[in-house]
């Protein structure tokens, strides 16, 4: 009959039992492969969680603050009163456009003032405490740089770099804007906000808040700009922001990071998901080293709990024993996991700072909560069934150590676990294209491995009377214990499918951040260049010394018809105006404002066609035709075969939207939303727009060009370029930092997974020990199968972790992607050599201690 014995004394009984097991060591392998899984998921989400969260206060530096509410009318008392009650710090800035004149200042007494130089330009107005986030970076008259403690004061001015070389201007000359005279205080290298959208830039001049009344430029009809820009804790802004939205004006609209230029956005969001792929693979390998460590551990039991029965326990009694010793186990596991992993997090955020050159917030608790969750939930999924199966063991496993145990309902919790495994993948990533990819991965991997290892048993078995000596042993063990060879190869496959997986995305990411930030991308956008300027604007640049560039012609529209219907932002207006509708407002936004149409005879190579069929160069179509950037067709319902009409300057043009075209906005070329096919434009006003790159030495380039052609304006986004590579150079040292972590930490889980098999090995090489096996024989029979094991396994994750790269890189991070063979051979080598190595670590006490000892505690 069995026992009945009380929940209470049941969790002392698996506490006493998982002290015994500590004790003598029965449960060290799965304790260190929980606390290495733990600490590789929660050390990775303490990295990752302050990474990302410096990297969006830095990228905040893009904006002058966290948020900023732009209005052609003065902002609201309401909003700025929602800033105060959220405790944001909070200031103000006023643009428009205007005149500016600069004169060279007069030498002495009675020397006038020189000739001056007027250009239509970009006033600034500055209000105490800007920026927010980020600094100006100015040049003095000797051309030294430094970083500007605040804003210009008044009765000076700053004028950008870019506007000095248009104005020929220099320090100390007199700057005029409306009615009021400044003095030329120094030159804008960097300022904050530069890279949210460099065609409104040049020349911008800069001033304090407190001199725009003398200007008598704010008067009635005046186009001016207002904002107000906020910053302060994460969630302060967050709050500000979902009930700033709701509240906007007509003309008002609120930014955040994700309304900066699209290089920026990209980086910043690859870089997010390259680090959820590594917290990912830090799940997949705690998986996998928890699953093959729980299989030791309940093998190791068999015979203990095959006692229990026959002194009367009961089912559920060795059932909650077990289980109970898994849940202290997992909680002791992961307080020391997430232990370590906040001191490793501590210093390798210590030793970031000064790499990234900016502060790291301090680590928040929910990757702590996240290990502690992680942890529990693998080692009950993964860790459970074999464990379960422990309460059907039969009374008679006394007696014959041959009965193994089994247990139906373990089916059932492995599916559960695969569950919960998926759960986690689509959890950790942060993107369903991500999670699903690997998930898919990782089953169509782990079936491809079990059914090759089994074809390699096959095998094994037919040539093992072929083989001789040691060799003959050791591939031998491979065919003889064919469940877990299957299970090594299987699991040892998937972590190194994981790793490699990482592997070839942050090549392939860092690779595409380094070709797109060349040294040789364009850095000055010519715009303005009209029908009968293009020759002679092409002729100048090219004896310059530059490439002759092609000129795009530009014709300024707005959005009137779709499909025959009229078109307002107001039809494209979300009931639910919160903060997770930005693409309702940007929809909003692009039928409100004016943009830009161009027209194209072929596509450039940063072109791809998607969807539909682009014109043929030779026999452009009859009638107009406009193929659409995939993502802005989305964003107002545009379809194949759907008719657009346009008002340009008070006429009417209208065209069939023919292809849809994937656009890569990284490669700073002049690129549109909507290109026009040849011939449709003709007769509307248009300019024209290149872009080119000018070497730094050639630094009379925009002061000869707008000599030459005063209409036209120079944009100079040099100083856009050095945000975009800074802030891509910040996110690729995480993204290294965070590759290399997740590396070590997978090695070592990956050495605890294999360390988890080695009971029987070690038996049966304290067998071949006291037969009179050598020391050699023995290490060559071990090497022979575990890189049998490794070859298996490396060459199958190497081809898999291939395969998926190419998924993962071109459905979640949208980067183009050609399989990497040499990596691939490279990494199923290193593969083997993993297997081997961490094997042969693994079985050195058959070595190195007496074959008696060894047989009498496996035995025991």
């Amino acid at each position: 009959m069995s026992a009945r014995i009380g929940p209470a004394n049941v969790l002392a009984m698996a506490w006493r039992q998982m002290r015994r097991d500590l004790k003598a060591g029965d449960v060290r392998i799965l304790l260190a492969a929980l606390v290495l899984a733990v600490v590789a998921v929660t050390a990775v989400g303490f990295v990752t969680d302050r990474a990302e969260r410096a990297l969006a206060i830095e990228a905040n530096r893009l904006l002058g603050g966290d948020a900023v509410v732009r209005g052609d009318s003065p902002i609201a008392a309401e909003i700025e009163q929602a800033a105060a009650s959220a405790g944001l710090r909070r200031t103000h800035t006023v643009e428009l456009n205007t005149m500016i004149s600069v004169a060279r200042a007069a030498a002495g007494a009675g020397n006038a003032a020189g000739e001056p130089r007027l250009q239509l330009g970009d006033l600034r107005a500055l209000g105490d405490g800007f920026p927010l986030r980020g600094a100006f970076t100015i040049a003095d008259a000797q051309g030294v740089e430094r970083v500007a403690s605040g804003v210009p004061a008044p009765g000076t001015a700053w004028l950008s770099r870019a506007g000095a070389d248009t104005l020929d201007a220099r320090i100390g000359d007199l700057v005029t804007v409306g009615e009021l005279q400044l003095q030329l205080a120094a030159l804008v290298v960097a300022e904050p906000d530069a890279a949210l959208d460099y065609f409104n830039v040049a020349p911008k001049v800069f001033v304090n808040l407190d001199d725009l009344p003398a200007t008598g430029l704010v008067q009635e009809g005046s186009r001016i700009r207002y904002r107000l820009v906020v910053a302060g804790e994460a969630a302060s802004v967050e709050r500000f922001v979902a009930a700033t939205r709701p509240a906007l004006a007509r003309g008002q609209r609120l930014e955040t990071v994700a309304d900066a230029r699209p290089e920026v956005r990209s980086a910043l969001d690859r870089a997010s998901r390259f680090l959820g792929l590594a917290a990912l693979v830090s799940v997949v390998l705690a998986a996998v080293a928890v699953a093959m460590a729980a299989r030791r551990h309940s093998e190791r039991h068999l015979s203990g709990t095959a006692v229990m029965r026959c002194l009367g326990a009961s089912q559920s009694t060795l059932a909650g024993i077990h289980i109970g010793e898994l849940v202290l186990l997992g909680l002791l596991a992961s307080t020391v996991g997430v232990a370590v992993a906040f001191v490793l997090q501590w210093g390798i955020g210590a030793w970031l700072e000064p790499v990234l050159g900016m502060a790291i917030p301090p680590a928040g608790w929910l990757p702590a909560v996240q290990g502690y969750g992680v942890g529990l939930l693998v080692l009950l999924a993964f860790g459970a069934p074999p464990v379960l199966a422990l309460r059907r063991v039969p009374a008679l496993r006394v007696l014959r150590r041959d009965l193994d145990p089994t247990e139906p309902s373990a089916w059932l919790v492995a599916l559960a676990g695969l569950g919960g495994l998926a759960a986690l993948l689509w959890w950790k990533s942060g993107s369903v294209e991500v999670g699903t990819a690997m998930l898919v991965g990782l089953v169509a991997t782990f079936a491809v491995l079990a059914a090759l290892a089994w074809g390699l048993i096959v095998v094994l078995r037919r040539l093992r009377s072929r083989l001789r000596g040691s060799l003959r042993y050791g591939l031998a063990n491979v065919s003889r214990r064919p469940a877990t060879s299957i299970a090594q190869v299987s699991s040892l496959g998937l972590g190194l499918m994981a790793l490699l997986l990482l592997t070839f995305v942050r090549t392939d990411l860092l690779d595409r951040w380094q070709l797109q930030l060349a040294a040789e991308a364009p850095n000055r956008f010519i715009i303005n260049v009209q029908d009968d300027q293009v020759d002679d604007v092409r002729g100048f640049i090219a004896a310059q010394g530059l490439d002759a560039p092609t000129l795009y012609p530009m014709v300024r529209a707005r959005l009137v018809e779709h499909n025959g219907e009229p078109v307002t932002g107001d039809d494209y207006a979300s009931a639910d105006e919160s903060a997770d509708d930005e693409e309702a407002r940007r929809a909003r936004r692009r039928a409100d404002r004016e943009f830009n149409l161009s027209m194209a005879a072929a596509l450039r190579e940063d072109n791809r066609v998607v969807a539909g069929d682009f014109w043929s160069a030779a026999t452009p179509p009859v009638t107009p035709e406009i193929s659409v950037e995939q993502g802005y067709a989305e964003s107002l319902g545009w379809k194949i075969g759907d008719t657009v009409a346009f008002d340009i300057a008070g006429q009417r043009f209208v065209a069939t939207l023919t292809s849809l075209r994937d656009v890569d906005w990284e490669s700073f070329r002049p690129n549109f939303f909507v290109v026009a096919s040849p011939g449709a434009l003709d007769g509307f006003p248009a300019s024209h727009i290149t872009a080119v790159t000018v070497p730094p030495e050639q630094m009379r380039f925009t002061a000869d060009l707008v000599g030459r052609f005063p209409n036209l304006t120079v944009i100079d986004i040099d100083a856009v370029l050095d945000q975009v590579r800074g802030t891509a150079d910040q996110v690729s040292t995480v993204v290294e930092v965070v590759f290399w972590f997740s590396l070590g930490a997978g090695v070592l889980v990956l050495m605890a997974a294999v360390s988890a098999s080695q009971d029987e090995r070690l038996l049966e090489g304290g067998v071949m020990r006291t037969l009179g096996g050598s020391r050699r024989q023995l290490r060559l029979a071990q090497a022979s199968e575990f890189a049998a094991i490794g070859l298996l396994s490396g060459l199958v994750a190497a081809i898999a972790a291939s395969v998926l790269a190419g998924v993962v890189a071109e459905q979640a991070f949208d980067l183009p992607w050609e399989p990497n063979w040499g990596m691939a051979a490279a990494g199923g080598a290193l593969g083997m050599v993993a297997a081997l190595v961490a094997g042969l670590f693994a079985t050195r006490r058959v070595l190195d201690a007496p074959p008696s000892v060894v047989l009498r505690e496996l035995q025991s």
